[in-house]
């Protein structure tokens, strides 16, 4: 049976919501109340650059929930420059 949703969690807000695959990160955590900042939305200035354990480093403007996993855990950077 394939996996259709994904736990996603958020840390250091420890914040989890259900995503669905092929959902885009920035909504996912707009959903989730969690604001990611954002610089050119084109993956570009890494501004929106976070770590998900299961992945490594991506940024959320061109990302979505991949298929393969049911859960995420994603750390948000804390850049004091955006």
């Amino acid at each position: 049976m394939p996996i259709l949703s994904v736990s996603v969690h958020f840390l250091p807000d420890n914040v989890t919501v259900e995503a669905q695959i092929g959902e885009g990160l920035l909504n996912v955590a707009e959903r989730a109340g969690i604001t990611i900042p954002t610089g050119c939305l084109m993956g570009s200035c890494h501004a929106c650059e976070v770590e998900i354990a299961e992945l490594g480093d991506r940024c959320c403007c061109i990302s979505s929930v991949p298929p393969g996993y049911p859960q995420l855990t994603i750390n948000l950077f804390s850049d004091p420059t955006w």
